[in-house]
């Protein structure tokens, strides 16, 4: 059974002095100790079992039929609590929308520079490349991808087009990882002050927009990050909020957001072993209004009357801290507003890339097919089999205008499919006019495969031709019907492995580092016409 996450001992006052005399700091969110509800225990929280020795009972094939059932998903137990926490923080901190937060965008993407994923790969039909400390930061890695063209059938939200999300995961917290005492998962002062990525900050989602400048009429694209926040009150009574972690690891851990989807008012953010986290586009919170974060803006009061301000210079602390509101660094954060967890118990092995053929499946990715009526929300599983362990990955769907419901269970659309990856692998799926188009990772020796698939009379899935070439670290698929582009991303930073340079294009010079993040699409019309 996966180790749960170990519960922090929030500190008495002589606890408190022992720290300070090992030079151990508290907590992030210590300073207004969270006793009234517990922080770390974050929804969805699914069923958990140890792996059953009958593993491998319902697998049928690659390709072949699996359970629709065991996608079933329930409503969060704290979501109305969760509801009620958020409502209660937006009576305190000001709020920005969509438009604005991407107007004030800060920072710049450059399309067509020279970071290529791809070597001998075709190149992709268009490329962005983010600043210079986001495509080599080990902090945070890249995986979810969605867009107004999800969101709004019309493609715009309010007057802005041309938008796109990605996902980054928390992967690398130097100090914290090494803790001699995980079940406090501090960082010392010297840690901190030495980098504060020492903290596990959680899932992060960015904002990319292309659009001209209105004051100097050039095109541009610009882009803005937005941290995700879990609410909860603590023992002072304050409500407070946290960054996004797993229950079932220690040290705040386990968030992957492999995939995510932009739906109207929701973004739902894939949680792997759990099910689905749901944010509002209409609850971004800004800890910074006039934009100059010397200034640490006044916010509102709590229920205890007393005046805060923000502060977004502060990078080593998150929540709310003696009356003063910390994020991080981060300007925008957007906190949890409910949770779908799986019904079914979740029995895949932790700590391991196997899975098993039935009960509750990974959330890996998702993705929104708005090709079919009504729209549906792809979700599928990332799998390598091995022995005792034959699946290569679940896949099915859900009606997504199902999910805004959260009263009762919603059970996917009566069909579901173990993918026809013969070695699993599958970083992200979308579904287009009946093909089912598949991200298949092999590392960072060589370029990813894209698949085709679509379904047979007998509800198989079957290849349509042979895999495309793509980026190495392929990720999630986004498909952005107005351009009749399929979006992805890729997730490897430079350096990271030693194989970077493998299989080389004759065209590129010995020692080329094939490990570089960008964001890419291809032309759907280009993809189906391959062989």
């Amino acid at each position: 059974m996966p180790s749960r996450r170990i519960r922090r001992a929030w500190l008495t006052t002589a606890v408190a002095a022992s720290l300070a005399f090992t030079g151990l700091v508290a907590p992030a969110q210590a300073e207004d100790v969270p006793g009234g509800s517990d922080s770390t225990v974050q929804e969805p929280l699914a069923a958990e079992a140890a792996p059953s020795p009958l593993a491998a009972t319902g697998w049928t094939s690659p390709g072949g039929a699996a359970s629709p059932g065991d996608f079933t998903m329930s409503p969060g137990a704290l979501n109305s609590e969760t509801a009620s926490r958020v409502a209660r923080l937006d009576s305190v901190l000001p709020k920005s929308g969509v438009q604005n937060l991407l107007a004030g965008a800060n920072r710049t993407v450059t399309p067509w520079c020279s970071r290529d994923p791809f070597g001998t790969a075709p190149d992709p039909d268009i490329k962005y490349c983010l600043q210079s400390d986001d495509s080599t930061s080990p902090e945070w890695v890249p995986q979810g991808f969605t867009g107004v063209s999800d969101a709004k059938d019309d493609e715009l939200w309010g007057e802005a087009g041309n938008i796109q999300l990605f996902a980054s995961y928390d992967g690398s917290d130097p100090g914290r990882e090494t803790d001699p005492d995980p079940a406090t998962g501090d960082c010392t002062a010297a840690e901190l002050e030495a980098d504060d990525a020492c903290n596990q900050k959680g899932v992060r989602i960015t904002f990319v927009q292309s659009r001209t400048n209105p004051a100097t009429g050039s095109p541009e694209i610009k882009y803005r990050h937005v941290l995700l926040g879990w609410t909860y009150v603590n023992s002072a009574d304050h409500v407070s909020f946290d960054g996004l972690h797993a229950s079932e690891y220690p040290i705040q851990k386990g968030v992957h957001a492999g995939g995510i989807v932009w739906y109207g008012n929701y973004l739902y953010v894939a949680d792997t072993r759990n099910g689905l986290r749901v944010f509002d586009m209409r609850s971004i919170m800004d800890l910074d209004p006039d934009g100059d974060p010397s200034t640490h803006d006044a916010m509102g009061a709590d229920t205890d009357g007393v005046k805060t301000t923000a502060d977004v210079q502060d990078k080593t602390k998150v929540g709310r801290h003696d009356n003063v509101w910390y994020s991080f660094g981060y300007r925008y954060v957007m906190p949890q507003v409910a949770a779908w967890k799986f019904k079914a118990t979740q029995s895949n092995p932790a700590g391991s890339y196997a899975c098993v053929s039935t009960g509750a499946p990974k959330a890996s990715y998702i993705s929104l097919d708005r090709s079919t009526t009504p729209d549906r929300l792809i979700m599928g599983e990332y799998c390598r089999p091995e022995t005792g362990y034959p699946s290569t990955g679940r896949i099915a769907s859900f009606q997504i205008a199902a999910l805004e419901g959260r009263t009762a269970d919603v059970t996917s659309e009566g069909w579901a499919n173990y993918l026809p990856l013969t070695n699993g692998g599958a970083q992200g799926a979308a579904v287009n006019d009946g093909t089912l188009y598949v991200n298949e990772s092999k590392g960072t020796d060589e370029p990813g495969n894209l698949w085709r698939y679509h379904w047979n009379v007998d509800k198989q899935l079957v290849a349509n031709g042979q895999p495309v070439k793509t980026a190495r670290g392929a990720e999630d698929l986004y498909v952005e019907r107005g351009t009749g582009r399929l979006w992805s991303l890729s997730e490897h930073r430079p350096g990271s492995a030693s194989d970077c340079t493998a299989n080389r294009d004759a065209a590129d010079p010995a020692g080329t580092d094939y490990c570089q993040r960008v964001l890419y699409g291809h032309k759907l019309s280009w993809i189906d016409g391959r062989p």
